[in-house]
Parts: C-alpha cells; sequence; structure tokens
C-alpha cells in the first residue's frame, strides 16, 4: 500500500457559499444545517436601519421570525403587533380630534 503525499486534500473542492466558508464539515443538505445558514446570513446581513426601506426590512424581519415562532413566543409576538396597533389608533383618533376642533 503507498501513501501519496497530498491525497485528497489537494482534490477537495469545498461547496459553494456558507457551507465552504462558515460551516465547514456540515452536510449541505442537511435542513438543521441548512436552516442554521439562513440563521447566520439573516444575522450578517446589513441594511440602512434609518431609512424607510431599513425599517421596512427590520418590520418584514419580524414578520418572519414571528412566523417561525410557537407557543409562547408566538403568543408575545402577537400581543406586540396588537399593542403597536392600538398605539397607531389612538394616535390616529387623536389626530382626527385635533384637526376637528381646528375646523369647528
Amino acid at each position: 500500500m503507498s501513501v501519496s503525499g497530498a491525497g485528497w486534500a489537494e482534490n477537495y473542492v469545498p461547496p459553494p457559499g456558507r457551507f465552504g466558508e462558515d460551516l465547514v464539515g456540515l452536510d449541505p443538505n442537511d435542513p438543521e444545517a441548512q436552516a442554521f445558514a439562513a440563521h447566520l446570513d439573516r444575522m450578517e446581513r446589513s441594511h440602512p436601519s434609518f431609512t424607510v426601506e431599513g425599517y421596512l426590512a427590520d418590520v418584514g424581519d419580524f414578520a418572519s421570525s414571528a412566523n417561525r415562532a410557537a407557543g409562547l413566543r408566538r403568543l408575545i409576538a402577537v400581543g406586540v403587533v396588537g399593542l403597536l396597533l392600538v398605539v397607531v389608533a389612538y394616535t390616529l383618533w387623536n389626530a382626527v380630534l385635533v384637526v376637528m376642533s381646528m375646523l369647528l
């Protein structure tokens, strides 16, 4: 049996993307590894957060994570959204009252 110097390492081609860079050694076809790679992609994504597009992207991320959640976390996310809607409705109602008082 002969042993060549480099062996398989010189012919190894890593998978493209995150599995070739950060998740070396994990199976790219494993659903848990794919979910972890998607999580890392979300964590490393950067966008301007002080623009309308940034705020909408953050709301989209919140909605996506709330849809993935279950149990108590989902209930808390629904509660946060409900509280935000109540605050927006209250603010709009006060704005309508101010405008109406100025017109009368």
